[in-house]
């Protein structure tokens, strides 16, 4: 029976499509205007491409955020998979309430305060252990506090739906725990350690309030800086640098979903073919 389309839930449908994604297609064109005002169309030009390449501001800044981008997200995946491996594997453990309330916090403090509050932190470090300067470091850390957050309950809920059966059948077979853990249930849930490693870079890239309240002289992350263009007028390097970072952004999720989908076809086929061999090798005879 073909099913028919209700003509109110493609409109809904198309206008949240419009919504999301007309501005990024208005931010692409306008990084090609020619003219220095944005709302005025002048032409077609590649112009503010090429003075983006010797805007130093913007480049270290997209630099300084890049690197700090990847070594929160990193860091914070590892020990986020470690809060959600002791929260899955170990029932009963004292502190479990405790370390429960410290990752579901981040999700809900509003920024500004978590900002505050870490700004206090390292201020009062600084005085009592003349450690850590305001600057990369601080931010790492700061973005760190609120990436792990989201890597835990990310890892959790894939790590609960794991079977943990066959890590116990490779234990059997005389794995130990940790090289089963690695060669069983690693790749089970490397599909949710990528998927929370591309939203905490997409956090720590995009976050403004607490980097500002943490970062110290020289060390201005590119939302920092586009902040501070945008209150004098929207600049059109700006929506080149913009458009690059989107691209950039795309490219990457397009990636990660083709190597998560190529991943998982391979283990279906492999798990397709241990069914067949198990099943022809109980097969009765004759």
């Amino acid at each position: 029976m073909e099913r028919r389309h209700s003509p109110l839930l493609l409109t809904i449908l198309c206008l949240g499509i419009a919504i999301l994604y007309l501005p990024i297609v208005v931010l692409i064109t306008y990084s090609f205007n020619a003219s220095p005002l944005v709302n005025v169309w002048g032409g077609f030009s590649t112009q503010w491409y090429s003075q983006l390449i010797h805007n130093r501001q913007l480049l270290q800044a997209a630099l300084l955020s890049l690197e700090v981008a990847v070594t929160a997200s990193s860091i914070a995946v590892i020990l986020g998979t470690l809060a959600a491996i002791a929260l899955v594997r170990f029932a009963r453990f004292r502190g479990r309430l405790l370390l429960i309330a410290m990752v579901n916090a981040p999700l809900v403090m509003p920024e500004i305060i978590t900002g505050i509050t870490q700004l206090l932190l390292f201020v009062s470090m600084v005085q009592m252990f003349s450690w850590p300067h305001r600057g990369f470091t601080t931010i790492v850390i700061s973005h760190v506090a609120f990436c792990t957050a989201y890597a835990t309950v990310t890892v959790q809920s894939r790590l609960q739906s794991a079977d943990q059966s066959l890590e116990e059948a490779a234990m059997d077979l005389g794995s130990g725990p940790a090289r089963a853990f690695m060669e069983v249930t690693l790749p089970i849930i490397a599909p949710a350690l990528l998927s929370s490693w591309l939203l905490n870079f997409t956090l720590s890239l995009d976050d403004l309030v607490i980097s500002s309240f943490v970062s110290g002289p020289g060390a201005s992350t590119l939302p920092m800086v586009i902040y501070s263009k945008v209150k004098l007028g929207v600049s059109p390097d700006i929506n080149a640098l913009a458009s690059l970072i989107i691209c950039a952004v795309g490219g990457c999720v397009i990636i990660a979903g083709y190597v998560m989908r190529r991943a998982e076809r391979q283990r279906e086929l492999e798990a397709f073919n241990a069914n067949q061999a198990y099943t022809a090798d109980h097969a009765p005879p004759g």
